[in-house]
């Protein structure tokens, strides 16, 4: 397979960025394609869909193989269940399936037809292999089971006010960090060191939070490397 796309994201790295689609809803990307595949013609017909599949590769972790078990941060990365009980990375292909917003469709000199994107759970940087349009009354099943995990994860509070810079920054890019930091993006091991300071690439920018008795709280909010896109 080759890839017909590559996302960039408002994540610039894989920490911080939600583990399902949906759950920051003001998160942005783009749908740049390959010059192979930026015939109009492939497009015709997708503005009457308000959501898509995107078939993907998780290109940040490929090199790391995979595992017959995994241990889900759902389950506090102690106990394990199998890979394909999992919406885990780490998979024999490392293949993975996200259902995004639609919100347009801009034409570009040079680069053609750029689908953008809203709820998305991908980091920049990340290959598409395909795209499917979402069919609500076909793939939603309100009866459903969800395995062990049942319910939407809890958030924290974000309290914002010790990084002044926070305030200046674009609405959309408010948004986005508050509802990223919110689901708790520090991995299960170590959330019991205190005052430990994390960073995480979101909307162009370096964002420093920690987290002390189920509050998080924003350091700062510094220029970052360039990677993402910004708000």
């Amino acid at each position: 397979m080759r890839p017909i796309g590559i996302v960039r994201s408002c994540f610039g790295g894989k920490f911080a960025v939600p583990r399902q689609p949906g759950l920051c809803p003001s998160a942005w990307g783009e749908l740049i394609f390959e010059p192979e595949f930026r015939q109009a013609e492939a497009l015709r017909g997708i503005e009457g869909f308000s959501h898509l599949w995107l078939i993907f590769g998780f290109h940040l972790t490929a090199d790391a193989g995979w595992s017959p078990t995994v241990r889900p941060p759902r389950l506090g990365g102690n106990e394990r269940v199998g890979v394909f009980a999992s919406r885990s990375t780490f998979r024999p292909n490392g293949l993975g399936l996200s259902l995004v917003r639609l919100d347009g469709i801009e034409t570009r000199s040079g680069s053609g037809n750029v689908l953008l994107l809203g709820g998305i759970d991908l980091a920049d940087g990340t290959p598409v292999f395909d795209i499917k349009p979402y069919l609500p009354y076909a793939e939603s099943m309100p009866d459903a089971r969800a395995g062990f995990a049942p319910d939407p994860p809890q958030r924290l509070e974000v309290d914002t006010t010790p990084a002044k810079s926070f305030e200046a920054l674009p609405e959309r890019s408010r948004r986005l960090i508050v509802e990223a930091l919110s689901l708790d993006a520090r991995p299960p091991a170590g959330r019991d060191e205190p005052g430990r300071i994390y960073g995480a690439p979101l909307c162009g920018l370096e964002v420093k939070f920690t987290v002390e008795e189920g509050i998080c709280r924003l350091v700062s909010v510094e220029p970052a490397d360039g990677s993402g896109l910004k708000g």
